[in-house]
């Protein structure tokens, strides 16, 4: 289910001198933000949680994931290369499983490590802080990976319904409107991290752990599953 040629190509598509300059951009300004705010406020866990929930997990770790699972197959669909790739004697659903893992590599490298580094930054993880955030965006990671990488087989419009996806449903709908957090990757990543924790109200969701768990399986799953069955009939396409 893992091929490591496709594995190959598809690092190099998402970590070539463009993707990795946009890719780098918001872990660091995130570092640099909580160097800031360290030296401004001082270690105090709410702000650590604000700065961390609210840019961290909010704006770079779906931002992160829409570049990396997009990016691991949306232009070789555009562009046509995606033909060559098939015409391979390989199966369609390693195909994607292993962009996925690629993808679910990359998101996690550059949201959940930058996260921690900025948790430590921020008040060196007192209250399990830094930690639970950082679980919070490796467990996201998996799924806006798994979720991106579907809307990349789908549409041609790919990044732009992903960003609308984190950036209006989540982080404004999301806000907003109580009954759309319950279909939030980002809440369900929080009720994760809220089991880390030790600080009670400073991390919480709007979704129970359980609830959460089963949804963030099963929109993997069944992300994934989709995403393969659309490569399958665009293989039938291409050679009919």
């Amino acid at each position: 289910m893992y091929d490591p040629t496709v594995a190959r190509l598809t690092y190099r598509a998402l970590l070539g001198r463009r993707r990795a300059l946009i890719l780098g951009a918001l872990p660091l300004l995130l570092i640099v933000i909580s160097v800031i705010v360290r030296g401004l406020v001082g270690a105090d866990d709410q702000t650590a949680a604000d700065v961390l929930g609210g840019l961290a997990l909010a704006t770079m770790v779906p931002i992160i994931g829409v570049i990396a699972g997009t990016g691991a197959i949306g232009p070789e669909i555009d562009d046509g290369s995606v033909v060559y790739l098939l015409s391979k004697p390989v199966k369609r659903p390693t195909i994607i499983y292993t962009k996925l893992i690629v993808a679910i590599a990359v998101t996690m490298v550059f949201s959940a490590v930058p996260t921690l580094i900025a948790g430590l930054i921020l008040n060196g993880n007192g209250q399990q802080i830094a930690v639970a955030y950082t679980v919070a965006a490796l467990v996201a990671s998996i799924a806006y990976a798994a979720l991106f990488l579907l809307l990349g087989t789908v549409s041609r419009h790919a990044v732009v319904f992903g960003l609308v996806y984190a950036l209006v449903w989540e982080a404004l709908f999301g806000s907003l409107v109580p009954g759309a957090r319950t279909l939030s990757v980002q809440q369900w990543a929080l009720a994760v991290a809220h089991k880390v924790a030790d600080g009670g109200n400073l991390v919480t969701s709007d979704v129970g752990l359980p609830t959460a768990t089963v949804l963030l399986a099963a929109v993997t799953v069944l992300a994934t599953w989709y995403a393969g069955q659309k490569l399958r009939s665009l293989t039938l396409a291409g050679e009919e």
